[in-house]
C-alpha cells in the first residue's frame, strides 16, 4: 500500500504504443510511478514480479482484452484496483467492466485532468481495501489469541477446581464426623459453628462441581445433527414432574420446531431453563410454564416462560455470568451456574440467549440456534 513516502505504482497496458508511452511519460509528473506494456501477457508477468497499485488498461486489445486482463490480474493481486480505457463508451461496456472488478472507466480520447481524479478515487478505494484487510487480519489474530486464552483459563479453572475437591472433602467429612459423634456433648455455640463449617463446605463443593461442569461444557466437542427439540422438552418436563411430585405445575407446550445441533448439550440448556422455571414458580398458587418456538430468518428461536418470581431487568447484564444469584439462597437453592452453562452451550452453537422479566410477574428466557 502506498504511504506518504512512496508513490503509487500504475501498470499501464495499451496496444497503442504511443498512447502507452504518453501516459508513462506524463504520470510521473503527477507524482505516480508508471510502467507500461503493449500486451496483456507481459503486463501479467510484470505483476507477478512486482506489486502494482492500479491497472490502467485499454478495453480492446488483441489476444486478451482489458476485462480479461483485469480478471487475471486480480487473481494475482485481489486488492489491485482497475480502470478500463475505451473508445466505445456504452452501458454494456461499463457493466461488463464493473463485473470484472473495474472501479471506473475512461472514454478515449481523454485529457489528463480527467484521468487524475479517477486515479485518485481508485487509489483511495485500494487504501480502504487494504486497511480493511489488515483490520480483518488483526481481528482474526486477536480472536485466536482470545480463544487460546479462554482455553487456558478453562483448563486452569478445571485444574484448580479438581485439586480443591480433595482437601474440601476432608474438611466436610471431618465436620460430619464431629457433629455425628460429639455434638450431643457440645454446648450450643460449638454446635452452631460446626454446623456452619459443614454447610459452608457443602456449599463450596456445589460451587466447585458447578465450575467443573462449566469447564466441561466449554471444552466438550460439538456433535451436531437433527434435533427434535419438542421431544426433548417433553422428556425434561416429565423428569421435572417426577422430581416435583408434590406440586402441580401446569406446562403449556406450543409449536416447537426442530433444529440442527448437539442433542445432549441442547438438552442441558432445556434442563437448566426448565428447572429454573419450576423452581421460581414454587410460591405461585397456580404455577404456569410455557415453552414455544418459531423460525425467524435463518435461526430458530425458543422461549421458556414462567409466572414465577422474576427479577429486576436492571441486573440483566449479570444474568449469564457464573455464580450470579438474584434471589436469597435461603428462599431458592442453587449456585448460579445453570444459566452460565446454558449461555455457553448456545454461544458454542453460534446462537444467542437473552431474557425479559419483571419482579413478581415471572420471566421469559429466549435462545436461538442458527440454521
Amino acid at each position: 500500500m502506498p504511504t506518504a513516502k512512496s508513490k503509487a505504482r500504475i501498470l499501464v497496458v495499451d496496444d497503442e504504443a504511443a498512447q502507452m508511452r504518453a501516459l508513462c511519460d506524463t504520470l510521473p509528473v503527477e507524482d505516480y510511478d508508471a510502467v507500461g506494456f503493449t500486451d496483456a501477457r507481459s503486463a501479467l508477468a510484470e505483476l507477478q514480479r512486482t506489486k502494482c497499485d492500479l491497472l490502467l488498461a485499454d478495453l480492446m486489445m488483441p489476444g486478451m482484452d482489458g476485462i480479461e486482463l483485469l480478471r487475471a490480474a486480480r487473481e494475482i493481486d485481489p486488492h489491485l484496483v482497475g480502470i478500463i480505457m475505451t473508445g466505445d463508451g456504452t452501458i454494456a461496456t461499463a457493466v461488463e467492466a464493473m463485473k470484472a472488478g473495474a472501479l471506473d472507466y475512461i472514454l478515449k480520447p481523454f485529457k489528463l485532468s480527467v484521468v487524475i481524479p479517477v486515479l485518485e478515487r481508485a487509489l483511495a478505494v485500494r487504501r480502504l481495501h487494504l486497511e480493511n484487510a489488515e483490520l480483518a487480519l488483526r481481528v482474526r489474530e486477536r480472536t485466536l489469541e482470545l480463544e487460546a486464552a479462554n482455553r487456558e483459563l478453562e483448563a486452569f479453572a478445571y485444574s484448580v477446581a479438581h485439586d480443591l475437591r480433595g482437601p474440601l472433602s476432608v474438611i466436610v467429612g471431618y465436620a460430619e464426623t464431629l457433629i455425628e459423634d460429639h455434638s450431643a456433648q457440645w454446648p450450643d455455640q460449638p454446635q452452631q459453628l460446626a454446623g456452619a463449617i459443614l454447610a459452608s463446605g457443602e456449599h463450596m463443593q456445589r460451587l466447585i462441581d458447578g465450575l467443573l461442569r462449566l469447564s466441561r461444557f466449554g471444552r466438550q466437542p460439538l456433535s451436531k445433527g437433527p434435533v427434535d427439540v419438542g421431544a426433548l422438552v417433553g422428556e425434561v418436563v416429565d423428569e421435572l414432574r417426577r422430581q416435583h411430585a408434590g406440586r402441580e405445575v401446569f406446562v403449556h407446550l406450543g409449536e416447537i420446531p426442530g433444529c440442527v445441533g448437539d442433542q445432549a448439550l441442547l438438552r442441558q440448556v432445556l434442563v437448566n431453563l426448565l428447572s429454573n422455571a419450576f423452581k421460581f414458580t414454587r410460591a405461585r398458587e397456580k404455577p404456569l410454564v410455557t415453552v414455544i418456538g418459531w423460525t425467524e430468518g435463518r435461526e430458530t428461536v425458543y422461549c421458556v416462560r414462567d409466572n414465577g418470581a422474576g427479577f429486576d431487568m436492571q441486573q440483566a447484564d449479570k444474568l449469564f455470568a457464573a455464580f450470579q444469584r438474584f434471589h436469597d439462597s435461603d428462599e431458592y437453592e442453587g449456585t448460579g451456574i445453570g444459566l452460565s452453562i446454558a449461555s455457553r452451550i448456545v454461544q458454542r452453537h453460534g446462537g444467542r440467549i437473552w431474557a425479559s422479566a419483571e419482579v413478581g410477574k415471572g420471566a421469559a428466557f429466549y435462545f436461538s440456534i442458527p440454521d
